[in-house]
Parts: C-alpha cells; structure tokens; sequence
C-alpha cells in the first residue's frame, strides 16, 4: 500500500508539472507587463489558477491544462455564497499587519478597541465617505487611518490639517465622515506624514481607496457592508493591536 501511495503521488507531481510546464510556455509570451509567479490546480476540477505579479500586486486568472484557453473573473461558490477569488487575492496580497508603520496613522477607537483595521482612505473619495458610515457601526473597534490624499490631491493639506490637530480622530472624522466635510481649523504648518503615507501607498500597490489591511495581513479592496466587515475582523486574529 505505502508503495502504491508513493508511486501516486509521484504521478501526481509529474502531471501536475508537466501542466505548469505546458501553461507558463502557452502564456509567458502573452503576458508582457506581468510575470507568472506560479501555476496550480484551481478551485474547480479541470481549471488551473495562474497568479501573476504586476505593478498593482498579485493577480490571478485561469486556464485550462495546455494554456489554450483564459478565463478572467471572479469564481463564486454558489453554496456557501462565497467569492473564491476574492479570498484568495486576499491572502496572495497579503502583508505583515505588525510591519505597518502604524505611528504615520490617525488612530480612531471605539470600546474596547479588540478589532483591528488598518485602512487607506481618501476623505474625499465617494467610496470612503460611504464606507466610515459602515465603520460607524461597529463597536470595540481600532481603526488606524493612513491619510491617502490620491482622490482630490489638490485638497491634501486638508489631511494634513487633521494630523495637526489636537483631537486627530475627531478631526479625521469630521473630515471624512460628516455629511459635509469640515477642514480642520489647525492648519497644515506642522510636520506630518502625508507625504510619507502616499510612498507607503505606492510601495505596497495600494490604487484604489478604500483599501483595508486586517490584523492577519489581509488585503480587501473596498467598502464592506457592516456585517460583512464585522465577520471579517472577527476572523482575524487581533495580535497586531497597539
């Protein structure tokens, strides 16, 4: 039996290579702007993941076994209402919640704070507006806010207004939060990060606000609803909190 194990997965891993083989040839050609970081078998029988770096982090697409065909898109598993996709793009662009420097960040607390979130926001990005209503909503929760001025970048000094005043969660979420914004009355004189917070940005393929870090590291691109983002969080260990 342990020698008919063996020869099985032996089979298994030539097949599995012999396929690689056949994709990266069948793709690298195609993909110029894109390196082919590596090929394995998908979430459906017969369907190959490829994930592929590019200048905005990892991506995956999927193909057949020879590379003849591509697929682009989300797979949802239609039984437990899930996106696939999604959650593997989460772990694949994930990063070291505790390597974040969270001292260039506007830390808003509410409770207990035992959730953790790190986020890059825009205050004037339609998207984010939205999305602080959601975060409103949760309770014992701590948010680290890396200001991230791409939107209206005209309007940056707004975001550095809010690092130089007294309340800095008070005035990130008047800013960003309130029907109507409110540009902090401190001005934008003193030294602040925001210069800092857009290389940050840049260096970790962040392209679109919001963008949320989890305290395991993952990556999601986007608002959540507040019950989506509550079962989100509490997934995630809370070992990076400060």
């Amino acid at each position: 039996m342990k020698t008919l194990t063996t020869l099985t997965l032996a089979l298994l891993a030539t097949s599995v290579f012999a396929n690689e083989a056949a994709i990266r040839k069948a793709l690298e050609a195609k993909l110029s702007s894109a390196k082919i970081e590596g090929v394995q078998p998908g979430p459906i029988p017969g369907l190959w993941e490829v994930r592929l770096r590019t200048s905005e982090g990892m991506r995956v697409l999927y193909t057949d076994a020879t590379g003849s065909h591509v697929i682009q898109g989300s797979i949802y598993e239609v039984r437990t209402d899930r996106n696939l996709t999604e959650e593997r793009m989460r772990k694949l662009n994930a990063i070291k919640f505790e390597a974040l420097p969270l001292d260039l960040a506007v830390k808003v607390q509410r409770g207990s704070g035992k959730r953790v979130l790190a986020m890059f926001s825009d205050p004037y990005c339609p998207a984010c507006r939205q999305f602080e209503r959601s975060l409103g909503q949760l309770d014992d929760v701590t948010i680290y806010v890396f200001m991230y001025p791409v939107i209206r970048p005209e309007n940056s000094d707004h975001s550095r207004a809010v690092w130089c005043s007294t309340d800095r969660a008070k005035a990130w979420l008047e800013l960003a939060a309130a029907q109507t914004p409110k540009v902090p009355d401190a001005g934008a004189r003193c030294a602040n990060p925001v210069d800092k917070v857009l290389e940050l940005g840049r260096k970790l393929g962040v392209n679109s606000t919001p963008t949320l870090i989890l305290a395991n590291g993952e990556r999601v691109t986007g608002g959540l609803s507040p019950d989506d983002l509550k079962e989100l969080l509490d997934q995630a260990p809370a070992t990076a909190r400060r």
